[in-house]
């Protein structure tokens, strides 16, 4: 295939891990979202009538009192860069605007943020496909129109899925319909969750693990059927044969994406220097009254020390990170705030401790510079600052006056789900005694410098697993969390 598309759920986490994969495979990315979209306004607070706790998140939400979604899905490409720095916008601002059960978007966010946006009326929890769903053609068609009037007749297409539900089966001809009423394109996609048709038992999994349930549940939230796999192009070509465009049209807007996003650029605000100074000079200054003092007695090793630490600093461009840092802990300590004295590797630099940002001595226990900060590996300085938690919210606030609102941000932590998980995880979702998802976590191979072995290679090379692997029960459950 000459392209892939990434379109996650209401965020665009993996934009650029996605984007990598991608350029480092010669295959074209195409940056996208599947948005969140309110029916009318972010305003809207409606209420949910859920149908179970299981399917209350699944399942767009529940619904409110007139039987309709709390929160719709659009899918939004990045035509160029401009569409690109657009789909940012619209996703930070479902977040800090929309956010209500999921980050939202609606129509007034669209119009603001369409130049360079590709959209398409989306799946069956898209407004348009729900409009048939609940047969009203004249709504739906209204609001196909209105999306191709936000985003204009070239940028907007009707999307056509087929994985054999019966729903799409009843609105496809419906949706084939209104492409023609408004001159809109067709297009043809498949709903991917998984790679591999293969793969199917093990998403199934997933969805119970993300909603608490077991895979032997009546009610729960499960997917129709085992077609949300990445498709062949000649499989996609026989499932749409009567509507061909709507093939080609997936190899058009492939061509006509073309996103170059900029990476490993310094992105660090300007710090104020005092008139008369640059950063670097600045810098200089803060580390030579600090030296003083840090090592009253200073030696010819620790001011060598100093001026290579500071010539590596001025050579990869970071003054302004350590003036930053350095303003953030004097900050904290001048009004009381408890800092910590230092983690990680910063406890390394020697213009770090003269800055009192560690309270390490590097010099004193032979700690490495190089660790931190290296020439021939060209990143950011990463120094992890501990402040105490109750002034939280102070530390941000001073950042925000001081850098801007718009310059200032918190960042999120992924969590995997690594085989100690995984095992237990498989075991409850299939309902199994609790005793048997414990017992191999526990033959589990401890980790190595805090690296867990795969699970596949413990089920291959590791005697208690491979022993327990002879047992139906447990071997199921080491199957179910293998695809985990």
């Amino acid at each position: 295939m000459p392209a892939l598309a990434c379109t996650d759920h209401g965020n665009m986490y993996g934009t650029l891990e996605f984007y990598k994969a991608c350029q480092a495979e010669g295959v074209k990315p195409i940056i996208g979202i599947e948005a969140y979209q309110a029916r009318n306004s972010v305003d809207e607070r409606p209420k949910s009538k859920k149908k179970n706790a299981q399917q209350q998140d699944a399942d767009f939400g529940g619904e409110d009192a007139k039987g309709s979604k709390l929160y719709h899905h659009l899918t939004v490409l990045a035509e160029n860069n401009v569409g690109y720095q657009n789909l940012i916008h619209l996703s930070s601002r479902s977040f800090l605007e929309g956010f209500y059960h999921k980050p939202r978007i609606d129509w007034d966010i669209l119009s603001d943020h369409a130049e360079g946006i590709i959209a398409t009326s989306g799946c069956l929890g898209g407004i348009v496909l729900q409009e048939l769903l609940h047969d009203d053609f004249d709504a739906s068609l209204e609001a196909a129109s209105r999306f191709q009037e936000i985003l204009g007749p070239d940028n907007f297409f009707i999307e056509l899925q087929d994985h054999d539900i019966p729903e799409q089966i009843r609105t496809n001809p419906q949706l084939i319909e209104i492409s023609k009423r408004i001159d809109a394109p067709l297009v043809a996609t498949n709903d991917l969750h998984y790679v591999d048709h293969s793969d199917c038992q093990s998403h199934d999994a997933l969805l119970c693990v993300q909603t608490k349930a077991k895979i032997a549940d009546k009610d729960r939230f499960k997917f129709h059927g085992q077609d949300f796999y990445l498709k062949q192009p000649q499989e996609m070509r026989h499932l749409f044969r009567d509507h061909p465009e709507a093939c080609d049209n997936t190899l058009l807007i492939a061509e006509r994406c073309n996103v170059e996003i900029e990476l490993d650029r310094d992105l660090l605000p300007k710090f104020e220097v005092p008139d008369g100074h640059t950063e670097m000079s600045y810098l200089r200054e803060l580390v030579s009254e600090g030296m003083m003092q840090r090592w009253p007695n200073i030696t010819d090793e620790t001011v060598s020390r100093i001026e290579y630490e500071l010539e590596v600093i001025e050579q990869m461009g970071f003054p302004g990170y350590f003036l930053i840092v350095w303003d953030l802990v004097r900050h904290a300590k001048t009004t009381g705030i408890r800092v910590g004295p230092a983690r990680g590797s910063a406890g390394g630099s020697a213009v770090a401790y003269a800055l009192r940002i560690v309270d390490v001595d590097p010099m004193r226990w032979g700690l490495l510079f190089e660790r931190f900060l290296n020439p021939s590996r060209i990143t950011m300085p990463d120094i992890d600052l501990d402040f105490d938690t109750r002034y939280k919210e102070h530390m941000l606030n001073y950042c925000i006056d001081k850098y801007g609102d718009s310059r200032t941000a918190q960042i999120v932590t992924f969590a995997e789900i690594k085989p100690r998980s995984a095992v237990r995880d498989a075991a409850r979702v299939l309902g199994m005694p609790y005793k048997i998802g414990d017992a191999i976590s526990k033959a589990l191979p401890s980790p190595i410098f805090g690296r867990d072995t795969p699970l596949e290679q413990a089920i291959q090379e590791h005697e208690p697993i491979m022993d327990l692997a002879k047992n139906v029960e447990y071997r199921e459950v080491l199957d179910i969390a293998l695809g985990l």
